[in-house]
């Protein structure tokens, strides 16, 4: 008797202490992954795209040099975020891991216009950040991951369409960074670690570029090891110095906030 009244107390409790568990678990997954990201090189435009989600309204903008943070009305589902512009400077970009506990979305921000000269940069900040991402543990659900090939009305397209130069802006930012990601993932395959541009500014072996293609294939985004990555093309429209902030009928944020809804 007195062991039959043992185990039905040791099943209670076992059957309490996993209820507790799950309860607590569910309240950390509701409170948690709540932000969304802005990170990328310096003045890629994430001040811009946060001030035009914020606003909806041009404002003129400048190199950050700390974290701006604001609480963005997501109109069409009346859902609200919080977004987090991460400096680009490579002494502070690093602060974006203090943020990954609580980030639904991150969007990597880089300058369509200027990418082509200055790629091997711009891939190594993505390259930390993809090294980062494969490092969370396996209980952390990853972020959703957008690259915004940013400021597509600045290139040179003559008189294509809205669409042709969308798409223009996606494929040169996708081949620049494949490209020079290739070469970093090669140079460490081969014993050379790579520069990196960090806080302390040495050579470094970082991994995160693995892909699910076959051995030998160029890295490619769509294989990357750590899940989907997506390819939109944004323009925010900032004003000059001097004039008033004017709000735009044409939307260079619609794609990105059209994704947001989807992940949010």
């Amino acid at each position: 008797m007195t062991s039959m009244l043992l185990v039905a107390i040791s099943s209670f409790l076992a059957a309490l202490l996993v209820a507790i568990i799950l309860a607590y678990t569910r309240q950390r997954s509701r409170s948690r992954g709540s932000a969304f990201l802005l990170v990328g090189p310096p003045d890629s435009g994430k001040t811009a795209i946060l001030s035009q989600l914020v606003s909806g309204r041009a404002l003129q903008t400048h190199t950050s040099l700390q974290t701006n943070s604001s609480v963005v009305d997501l109109s069409d589902s009346k859902k609200t975020i919080r977004v987090i512009d991460i400096p680009g400077h490579p002494r502070i970009r690093d602060q974006f891991r203090e943020h990954l506990n609580d980030a639904r979305a991150i969007a990597f921000v880089v300058d369509a216009s200027t990418v082509s000269r200055n790629g091997a940069q711009v891939a190594e900040h993505i390259h930390n950040i993809l090294h980062t991402l494969t490092l969370l543990p396996p209980s952390q659900t990853l972020p959703s991951l957008v690259i915004l090939a940013h400021k597509y009305d600045l290139l040179n397209a003559g008189n294509q369409t809205n669409s042709s130069i969308t798409s223009l802006a996606i494929n040169r930012v996708k081949s620049v960074l494949e490209r020079e990601l290739e070469k970093r993932r090669a140079s460490q395959s081969g014993g050379v670690a790579v520069e990196s541009l960090g806080a302390e500014d040495e050579k470094s072996e970082m991994g995160g570029l693995d892909c699910n293609g076959p051995s030998g294939t160029p890295f490619k985004f769509s294989e990357w090891e750590g899940g989907e990555i997506l390819f939109l093309a944004t323009s925010a429209h900032v004003s000059k110095p001097g004039t008033e902030s004017e709000k735009y009928q044409d939307d260079g944020l619609i794609s990105l906030k059209n994704w947001l809804e989807e992940v949010i």
